[in-house]
């Protein structure tokens, strides 16, 4: 009877391990800042099933935010359904209906599954951001930020959650760019990063994984081969 129970609890205990460590399939996703970028990435987020909260300081930047997403999502369908303009004009109609928008953050992430941060490329506002935010989304819910030049071990310090924190560096024009760069810092669980490896697939790009190093991979590449042009410019 003892050896029964032992075993009993044992597959109780396996069971628990197998469901704590299962990756989380984002649903929700809320994006902060609605300039070029985080407009980009509501767009391919919501164009793929995804339910998208786009927030930023004021109705009249969301209303500009909405403009630019229907228009790049109508150039998209010309050459997506050249043929097809009844299913374009779906395609655009049903995409559009998976976005609303917000100016109040903390009002809309009681309910997602991942917050992407695309805000201006400010250490302490970020922080500030994060800080704030991480007291009111559910403890499931995944933080992320696309900065192209801030450490992430940093912004997920700001946190209680480092280890649902990550890098989701996506490349400008999102809708056109298949690369995205998942930064894992020392302190991102396997199961977050898996989980934003799927997340990126599922909205159809290409992602590659990449420690949280200064310039991560493209511009840590970039930065010298520009360099390397300008001292070749300046010795004629």
């Amino acid at each position: 009877m003892a050896f029964a129970t032992r075993c009993f609890v044992r597959a109780a205990s396996s069971a628990a391990a197998t469901a704590a460590a299962k990756k989380l399939i984002v649903k929700h996703v809320t994006v902060i800042g609605g300039g070029l970028m985080g407009a980009g990435i509501a767009q391919v987020a919501a164009a793929t099933g995804h339910t998208v909260v786009l927030v930023d300081q004021s109705d009249e930047i969301l209303k500009k935010s909405a403009k630019g997403i229907e228009e790049s999502l109508k150039r998209v369908t010309k050459k997506k359904f050249a043929d097809k303009p009844e299913a374009g004009a779906e395609f655009v109609d049903k995409t559009l209906k998976n976005i609303t928008t917000s100016t109040d953050a903390v009002a809309v992430v009681h309910s997602t599954d991942l917050v992407i941060e695309a805000i201006v490329e400010n250490q302490e506002i970020k922080n500030e951001l994060f800080k704030r935010l991480d007291k009111f989304a559910p403890e499931h819910t995944i933080f992320a930020s696309n900065t192209s030049s801030l450490q992430i071990t940093q912004l997920a310090n700001s946190t209680t959650r480092q280890d649902r924190f990550a890098g989701l560096h996506f490349f400008n024009p999102v809708p056109m760019m298949k690369l995205v760069e998942v930064i894992k810092t020392p302190m991102t669980s396997q199961k977050t990063f898996e989980s934003l490896m799927d997340f990126s697939k599922a909205v159809g790009k290409s992602p590659v994984s990449c420690k949280d190093t200064p310039g991560f991979i493209v511009n840590r590449l970039l930065v010298p081969y520009m360099a390397e042009a300008i001292r070749l410019f300046e010795r004629g």
